[in-house]
């Protein structure tokens, strides 16, 4: 039985000491990609949500009275704001960056997410009454929507994007923890060989001394290289926290609809395409043909 023991770990001491570096240094690659994926799936949203913000805006400077249904004014906001960063940029592609961001709307699902986005929001506050004179909680409902996206809650629409952040976040320690047991692995490997030491014997002692002091350096080197990709990981984590960004997202998206409460008169969902300009009207046909495509898909 101890003999087994005894075989197993200088099975492991073997392969362990000859393929953690490259293990460790994969490990990172792959984390790097992952927290990139991360970065760009959030970030996004955060661009859609700064374009709804800035349309509010400039709707409110035009129009500063109070006036006409809170649900007419979020949904015509967010479809033209839909329309213009997506199905305008898709026809029309007039800058360099138009063709990349189409691509990459569609690797990474932005479109589905954005249009699942806004009928989730529009079916929450469909039912909100402006006449109880008390302002609904649009923190909570900005948190449920976002919170509970399908499609943003996956990187790729694979990966569960809350269980990948949080390995990323153990990961620093974890490559910390893999250096040093890459150090103790080496020297295990390196110690047996003193046993071949002679002490009668100087010049064959030092090329010994010398072999193992080389093999205890490349062991301590493991421990360096953990270090390095703890440090590095730790940043990327701290710098492209998506945590933070979400949070500014909900809070934007957040005053946003307190905005356009407080500019409305009602929350009246009846003629909704009245009184539509062109592009609106566009928009919300654009809109209603994307939702319905994207039922039709996951049917």
């Amino acid at each position: 039985m101890n003999a087994t023991i005894v075989d197993m770990i200088n099975l492991v001491v073997i392969y362990a000491t000859d393929y953690l570096m490259p293990i460790l240094l994969f490990a990172f690659i792959l984390a790097v990609i992952a927290r990139l994926l991360i970065t760009v799936t959030i970030y996004r949203q955060k661009r859609f949500v700064k374009e709804f913000c800035k349309r509010v805006h400039q709707d409110i400077m035009a129009n500063p009275e109070p006036h006409g249904s809170f649900y007419n004014h979020v949904k015509k906001a967010l479809t033209r704001t839909y329309f213009e960063n997506f199905e305008l940029r898709a026809r029309y592609k007039r800058r360099n960056e138009d063709h990349i961001m189409t691509v990459g709307d569609r690797v990474f699902l932005i479109q589905d997410g954005i249009i699942r986005l806004i009928d989730d929001f529009l079916q929450h506050i469909r039912y909100l009454r402006k006449d109880h004179g008390q302002q609904p909680d649009f923190q909570e409902i900005s948190n449920s929507v976002f919170g509970a996206n399908p499609i943003f809650n996956r990187v790729l629409g694979i990966f569960s994007l809350s269980r990948t952040n949080d390995v990323l976040n153990i990961l620093p320690s974890i490559f910390i923890v893999g250096g040093i047991f890459g150090t103790f692995l080496g020297i295990m490997r390196a110690l047996p060989e003193l046993t071949a030491m002679d002490i009668t014997n100087a010049e064959a002692s030092k090329i010994v001394i010398d072999n193992f002091l080389i093999k205890i350096s490349f062991a301590l080197s493991t421990s360096i290289l953990g270090i390095v990709l703890s440090i590095i990981m730790s940043f990327m984590n701290t710098l492209l926290s998506p945590t933070n960004t979400f949070v500014e997202i909900v809070d934007a998206f957040n005053s946003a609809a307190e905005i356009l409460w407080n500019k409305s008169e009602n929350n009246d969902t009846r003629g909704v395409d009245s009184g539509l300009s062109n592009r609106e009207s566009e928009a919300v046909d654009a809109f209603d043909l994307a939702i319905a495509n994207l039922h039709a898909r996951r049917a």
